[in-house]
């Protein structure tokens, strides 16, 4: 249990419910719901329990339950609460929080006990669009701020693409049912961060088309005989920080891959949206989306 943190500041607590410091402080002294340790020079210590616990009412409270009622109840009655709402209305909140308790205390079952819940009521579109966009968002503003390591980052990433693995193998098990296009899903070389091209392999195979699909840090070079193997393929890639000189490689694209205007490129991630927001020029047969869903009103 040694590398699994077990002790939480106040502004950890805060990143993680959405709480504010000073509202938690106010609930510690108005109406005693928390009970940190402090150290020696008296700054607040909170355990896995006092996470949990603040996390529970969070959510009670974003679901109309005010502090004052919340405060009368014991940790047993708070559970059984939020049980019962996440039960008989959409619980994407709950799960957020859920799941960011599951990375920070490395617990997997907890992760899959969420998701499975999740599934009695949602598809796995929703699921991905409402809980995992949102946590990954999160995740990125954690680490930035020094509340969770790499470790967890990478720790729910592979769960979250165990998800993505699973659910675009039952779609892979099916025939393609639309012939107009055929996608190819590939990184520029050096990029890494591949959960969101899987995901567009997972949207794109439900909308009945052939994918082929290819994975991170692909030289260009390995793209040429794919290139010519159909007259009617589309290119995609999510691009988060690679190519470097963006606007260079897609010339480059189009002099090399996509000469004759056979084929087109498609671009997703960050970088994407930079080009959207700046209205940049792109070669002819090159989009740019803002996300998956506007990618997908084009299939």
């Amino acid at each position: 249990m040694g590398n699994i943190k077990q002790n939480f500041s106040i502004k950890d607590l805060e990143s993680l419910s959405g709480i504010k410091a000073h509202t938690i402080r106010m609930w510690e002294k108005r109406y005693n719901v928390l009970e940190p340790e402090r150290t020696e020079t008296n700054i607040r210590n909170y355990g896995v329990t006092g996470l949990q616990k603040i996390l529970n009412i969070a959510f009670l409270n974003e679901n109309g339950y005010k502090i004052s009622r919340i405060s009368k109840m014991d940790d047993g009655e708070i559970s059984e609460l939020v049980q019962s709402i996440t039960t008989s209305k959409s619980n994407s909140n709950r799960a957020l929080k859920s799941m960011k308790v599951a990375m920070m205390n490395f617990d997997q079952p907890l992760f899959l006990r969420t998701y499975e819940n999740l599934m009695i009521n949602k598809t796995f579109s929703d699921i991905y669009e409402e809980v995992f966009i949102p946590l990954m968002v999160e995740i990125g503003l954690l680490w930035q701020a020094g509340t969770i390591t790499p470790a967890h980052e990478q720790f729910i990433s592979n769960l979250i693409k165990q998800k993505l693995f699973i659910n675009i193998e039952s779609l892979q098990k099916v025939q393609a049912s639309k012939n107009d296009k055929v996608f190819v899903l590939f990184l520029p070389n050096e990029e890494i961060h591949d959960i969101g091209l899987y995901y567009a392999n997972y949207e794109i195979l439900s909308h009945g088309y052939k994918v082929i699909f290819l994975g991170q840090s692909l030289p260009m070079e390995d793209l040429t005989y794919l290139s010519t193997l159909y007259d009617n393929t589309v290119f995609v890639s999510y691009l988060t920080v690679k190519p470097d000189n963006l606007i260079q490689y897609l010339e480059d694209f189009k002099k090399h891959i996509c000469p004759n205007g056979l084929c087109e490129y498609w671009l997703l991630g960050r970088k994407s949206t930079e080009l959207l927001e700046n209205n940049t020029t792109l070669p002819e047969g090159i989009r740019a989306f803002r996300d998956i869903s506007e990618l997908t009103l084009n299939l």
